[in-house]
């Protein structure tokens, strides 16, 4: 039997591809109905991928589209970036990662579909879920509700993406691959803070983008009162058990966000979502009349620069279908590509038959979907802890515990969900060059300000991203503060709603703190050494990253927001309100030390000790080789503490190694450089670390994958 099943499945892979050589093609009209969604005249059974432009290369978008196609995948769905894409009022950018267009085009030339969610607010754990933050200085503005300022934005810029679709002719209406589009982003999580406002501006939302005329079907996630003829969408990772279904019966039923795994924070461990778990959530869901399922994400990639949201790491959905660097992640890849085999096998008694509920026991159904024309196919669902035998037609089968078993012509077994056939693979991480020679670091040490240098004063505590328009994660405050008679065992307190925090005294660091996605205000008390003149007191407060989501965002407040002195025993003096100097960013940052150009701007230098090793606010810098072939290529920053890394120019991102998961281990080490960053030789390396750490230990790393024949392939 099991032989038989692994034959028999086989036969459908092959005749998947025999059925649909060239996957879709370019599709003239885009209807639906209460079934599924209706593609020139046929109806269409799709299964997704979100794959994001920004967080890969245009050099990666060919190989990752192959596989998710060769995954048996027929649409790519993304997000659209808008700050990315708007960075300042009226100045658009639509270059490298940025090109959105050419992203699509790739995606048209191997026959695929595209899911287009332009949102404009997008979420995504991106940096302030993709708005643009000069919106938060725009008079009168409110995010997301009725509210004029931000619908004017937001439909400026909806029709600016529609009209660049049209006029490189990419809606499916116009013969292009674009066979949906979204907007708005999972609006009922915050439409009961906006009240009535909230109501009106979905209404509005909805209205807006249906008036954009571009020829194909709008949808929302997660907002049951889609107007029409919006479709209401799900997310999740078990849509097939939460989703009540589409506002309308002449909706079809759609999951656009089926998690392959979750989003992961600095100081936590990944999420780990078995394949078998994913299959069976997606069966069910088919089972149950869905048409449609995305896989978010089926390739995540990486948040470079400094574009990843509040605390989240760098790497994003790692444990994808295809991982990081785009190499296959077994079992999964390979599970999901027999199950959507499977499922395309049995496409017309699917979206033709009528389908029948069936009880076999007492967690035990079947749904039958059966025609006389188009066949039949059944869904065996054990929901069972323990092994269960099923009698259905006159047959007997075995399903493993929480597992369905899909049987073509409502006869044959050819997919189990709990049953995976593909080998699992391992990521290894293997070391090709350790940066341990002395000799070819040079550091540059932060200037830490004084109050006396600063040009911008206030009487009071001023908020950090007033003053740093997210140009920078970096905002100094800096005072002066003289004690009126010695002061005994003197400590500095601070509250922050920032997300880190380093108190220097006298240029020397007293301590540091930081917060975390749970832990909102950051409290730190430290020892400060104080002299019995002038004390220049400079604290550098830090963000990593702007929250994605949530009511208000626009009102957020980060940055300093308490600091007072003790001697000892005595009351502590408040120096809240006292005159505080600020300077935007680092030293650093503003002469661009990691570009080429720039790198004699300072005063490189060694100690007599040799390299500054361990200290915080230094800049390193060293030239280094690529490695051989063209497989992934990591650096592992394990003996480093917090900061950014740069090569050639280019930021692979944010790195926090020293925040260790509650195991006692990094959340992330290795940082993702895409071969496209890299030449032959000669490589411009440089780090800003933070905290200190020893850049002796950082190497450079080949990434591939072992264990599994189908899981060889790499980044072509």
């Amino acid at each position: 039997m099991e032989a038989a099943r692994v034959f028999g499945l086989c036969l459908i892979l092959v005749g998947m591809f025999l059925v649909f050589p060239g996957g879709a093609t370019a599709a003239k009209g885009v209807t639906y109905d209460g079934r599924s969604l209706i593609i020139d005249g046929q109806r269409k059974l799709l299964f997704s991928g979100s794959i994001h432009y920004p967080r890969s290369t245009p050099e990666m978008w060919p190989s990752l589209i192959k596989k998710t196609k060769e995954g048996g995948i027929d649409v790519i769905q993304t997000y659209v970036f808008w700050n990315l894409h708007e960075p300042k009022l009226g100045q658009y950018d639509f270059s490298g990662r940025n090109d959105l267009v050419k992203f699509i085009k790739e995606i048209r030339s191997q026959g695929l579909y595209v899911c287009l969610r332009i949102g404009p607010f997008i979420e995504a754990e991106w940096n302030y879920g993709g708005l643009p933050f000069w919106l938060r200085d725009v008079p009168g503005m409110v995010y997301r509700t009725d509210n004029e300022p931000f619908k004017f934005h937001m439909q400026k810029f909806t029709t600016k993406i529609v009209n660049l679709m049209k006029s490189e002719g990419l809606y499916a209406s116009q013969g292009g691959p674009i066979i949906l589009s979204q907007i708005e982003n999972e609006y009922a999580n915050v439409e009961a803070a906006f009240h009535e406002k909230g109501a009106s501006y979905i209404k509005w939302a909805g209205q807006m983008a249906v008036g954009l005329k571009t020829g194909v079907p709008w949808i929302m996630c997660k907002s049951p009162d889609a107007p029409d003829p919006v479709i209401n969408t799900c997310n999740g990772m078990r849509c097939g058990e939460t989703f009540p279904g589409p506002n309308s019966p002449n909706k079809p039923k759609m999951w656009t966000e089926d998690w392959t795994s979750f989003f992961q924070v600095y100081g936590t461990e990944p999420y780990i979502r078995s394949a078998e778990d994913i299959a069976f959530h997606a069966v069910l869901f088919i089972a149950k009349n869905g048409s449609y399922i995305n896989y978010y994400m089926y390739h995540g990639g990486t948040n470079f620069g400094r574009t990843s949201s509040s605390y989240f790491i760098t790497g994003y959905y790692d444990q994808a279908p295809l991982d990081e660097y785009g190499l296959l992640r077994q079992p999964k890849y390979g599970h999901l590509k027999e199950l959507h085999a499977a499922i395309k096998s049995s496409a017309n008694p699917l979206l033709q038959g009528k389908q029948t509920i069936l009880s076999l026991g007492p967690m035990q159904q079947a749904y039958v979907f059966e025609d006389a024309s188009s066949g039949c196919v059944a869904f065996l669902v054990n929901n069972d802890a323990k092994v269960s035998q099923i009698q259905f037609r006159k047959s007997s089968y075995s399903l493993s515990p929480k597992s369905i078993g899909i049987l073509q012509n409502c006869k044959n077994l050819i997919y189990e969900t709990a049953k995976v056939n593909v080998e699992k693979n391992k990521r290894v991480t293997t070391p090709v060059q350790v940066f341990n020679v002395p000799e070819k670091w040079e550091g540059f040490r932060e200037t830490i300000p004084a109050f006396s240098g600063t040009s911008l004063k206030a009487n009071a505590l001023l908020e950090h991203t007033n003053l740093t328009k997210d140009k920078t994660d970096y905002l100094w405050y800096t005072s002066s503060f003289k004690p009126d008679s010695p002061c005994t065992n003197p400590s500095i307190y601070i509250e922050s709603s920032g997300h880190v925090v380093h108190v220097f005294v006298n240029n020397a660091l007293a301590g540091s703190g930081h917060g975390s996605r749970d832990i909102k205000v950051v409290k730190l008390q430290v020892p400060a050494s104080l002299t019995n003149g002038q004390n220049s007191i400079s604290i550098l407060s830090g963000m990593v990253g702007l929250p994605d989501s949530g009511a208000y965002m626009e009102r957020k407040s980060y940055g300093l927001t308490k600091v007072q002195i003790s001697c000892g025993g005595t009351k502590p003096i408040d120096l809240s309100g006292s005159q505080w100097g600020y300077s935007v960013g680092l030293l650093g940052e503003k002469v661009r030390l990691q570009q080429w150009r720039n790198l004699n701007r300072v005063k490189w230098s060694m100690n007599n000790a040799g390299l500054i090793k361990n200290r915080p606010l230094i800049w390193y810098k060293t030239i280094f080789d690529g490695p051989n072939g063209d497989g992934p290529v990591g650096l592992n920053m394990s003996s480093m503490g917090k900061g950014e890394i740069w090569v050639n120019g280019e930021s692979i991102g944010r790195y926090w190694v020293s925040f260790l998961t509650p195991s006692g281990h990094p959340s992330q080490s290795i940082y993702h450089i895409p071969r496209e960053f890299l030449k032959p030789s000669g490589n411009l390396l440089v780090v800003f670390e933070e905290e200190g750490g020893d850049p002796l230990g950082i190497s450079l790393n080949t990434i591939s994958v072992i264990g599994s024949n189908r899981a060889q392939s790499q980044l072509s």
